[in-house]
């Protein structure tokens, strides 16, 4: 089972709360234990500070995962971690790169929570392992490979 805890801090509309929790489900369904995790959807300011502060990085992205360090004696307990995402830059980035809102917003909640399972794109191999998973998980959903080269109709004359 998942425990989510949706918290929002932002005036951008977001996807419904059942979406967030069936988005949390179908990637941590390979965890056989109990699930807890926050996903905090932040405006760019608060989004542009946490990146700043944890990456180094003084620009807003879109999901950032903080996976729970939780001491040895303590492993049994269900805490994930948490997700930040910020809802401008996942809208703008739909929006440039020509995909549909809810297939990204799904994207980008995977993405986090496999990188809370300790998936990771830090090389080629990392990466086409966790690419491949979330391809089959969006399919799942209906929507279209992520990281296929997106084709812009050219502007009308």
């Amino acid at each position: 089972m998942v425990e989510l805890d949706l918290q929002q801090a932002t005036s951008i509309p977001v996807p419904s709360e059942a979406k967030f929790r069936q988005w949390c489900d179908l990637a941590l369904r390979q965890r056989t234990a109990d699930s807890e995790l926050t996903i905090r959807l932040v405006d760019e300011a608060e989004g542009q500070m946490l990146n700043r502060t944890y990456r180094q990085r003084d620009y807003a992205t879109n999901v950032l995962s903080f996976p729970a360090d939780v001491p040895d004696d303590m492993l049994d307990i269900p805490l994930l971690g948490d997700l930040v995402i910020c809802a401008a830059v996942v809208e703008r980035e739909a929006s440039e790169q020509a995909k549909a809102p809810e297939a990204h917003w799904a994207h980008m909640v995977i993405h986090g929570c496999l990188h809370l399972l300790g998936y990771d794109h830090i090389d080629d191999e990392e990466a086409e392992e966790m690419e491949s998973l979330e391809r089959e998980l969006l399919a799942e959903l209906g929507h279209p490979d992520p990281y296929a080269e997106t084709v812009t109709a050219p502007p009308t004359p």
